[in-house]
């Protein structure tokens, strides 16, 4: 993969950590800045259930870095297109049922970031 094509990959699977440390550690807190669409009083009860979520995104950012770290092209670019499937498809299901700003902030960058892995194929 070109240079260009992994940086996008790795801004991508950054990314996802943060959604992991947001969603599991700091939901009550920095979430609450985060996420003003949802009323204050819900972010204790669903501490839980956010945690869950950044779990997930922390297995996409796990992937993504895995890719970056596969010695074999063939195989690495594989990788990289199934985990960015998986947030694409991650995001544009937040999209439509949660927040549409959610497309734009993770759809988008996986988006943009799988063209470039199919384009240096």
């Amino acid at each position: 993969m070109n240079v260009v094509s992994q940086l996008l990959i790795a801004l991508v699977a950054i990314e996802h950590l943060y959604i992991l440390w947001l969603e599991m550690f700091a939901w009550t807190t920095r979430g609450r800045k985060t996420f003003k669409s949802l009323s204050p009083e819900l972010f204790e009860p669903t501490k839980a259930l956010a945690a869950n979520q950044g779990l997930y995104n922390g297995f996409l950012a796990a992937g993504l870095c895995w890719s970056l770290l596969i010695d074999d092209s063939v195989w690495s670019q594989n990788v990289a297109c199934f985990f960015l499937g998986c947030v694409i498809v991650a995001g544009v299901y937040g999209a439509l049922t949660a927040q549409r700003s959610i497309f734009f902030v993770q759809a988008l960058p996986a988006i943009i970031a799988l063209a470039f892995v199919l384009l240096a194929r």
